[in-house]
C-alpha cells in the first residue's frame, strides 16, 4: 500500500492510499481520484519523503539506503494534532458507518425525511449538494482528511 500526499486545484490537501503508483495513475486518468472536500477531479501528487527505519536499527548521519512512500496509520497523529489513541477511536467510529459514496445527499435526505430507517452513513457531496442539505436543515459534518479515506 502506498500513501500519496495529494492536492486539488483549490489547495485542499489530503492523502490517497493506492496499491501502487501505477494504480494511482490509472485512477487519476479516469477521474476517479477526487478531493474529499470539494469533489475536484484535478488532483496532483505533492512531493513527499518518508523514511522507514526498522526498530533497533542504528542511527547515524548516513543517507538512508531506501525511502518508502508507506507509513502506518498511527503516523497521522502528528498531522491531525491528536494522540494516536484518539485517532484510532475516531477511525473505529468511521469504520462503523456505511459508505454510500456519491449517493450521500440522496441517502441523507431519505434518512432525514424518514423514508428509510436511521443509520450512520458517510460519503461524498459537492459543495452545492452540501449547501442544499444544510439549507434543508439536514445535519452532517465533513470528515477531516486523515479520516476521509475509505477505512474498510
Amino acid at each position: 500500500m502506498i500513501i500519496f500526499e495529494l492536492s486539488c486545484t483549490h489547495g485542499h490537501r489530503f492523502e490517497g492510499w493506492f496499491a501502487s503508483g501505477e494504480e494511482f495513475a490509472r485512477q487519476q486518468e479516469r477521474s476517479l481520484v477526487t478531493c474529499p472536500l470539494c469533489d475536484d477531479a484535478h488532483i496532483e501528487r505533492l512531493p513527499s519523503a518518508r523514511v522507514s527505519v526498522p526498530k533497533g536499527a542504528a542511527r547515524d548521519n548516513a543517507p538512508p539506503a531506501e525511502a518508502t512512500e508507506e507509513r502506518s496509520p498511527a503516523d497521522n497523529s502528528a498531522v491531525a494534532g491528536l494522540p494516536a489513541e484518539a485517532i484510532t477511536k475516531l477511525r473505529e467510529l468511521v469504520r462503523n458507518t456505511e459508505n454510500v459514496g456519491r449517493r450521500f445527499p440522496e441517502e441523507a435526505r431519505k434518512i432525514h425525511y424518514r423514508e428509510t430507517p436511521p443509520r450512520a452513513i458517510r460519503g461524498q457531496a459537492s459543495r452545492d449538494e452540501a449547501k442544499a442539505l444544510t439549507d434543508e436543515g439536514i445535519e452532517f459534518t465533513s470528515l477531516p482528511p486523515f479520516l476521509s479515506g475509505d477505512t474498510h
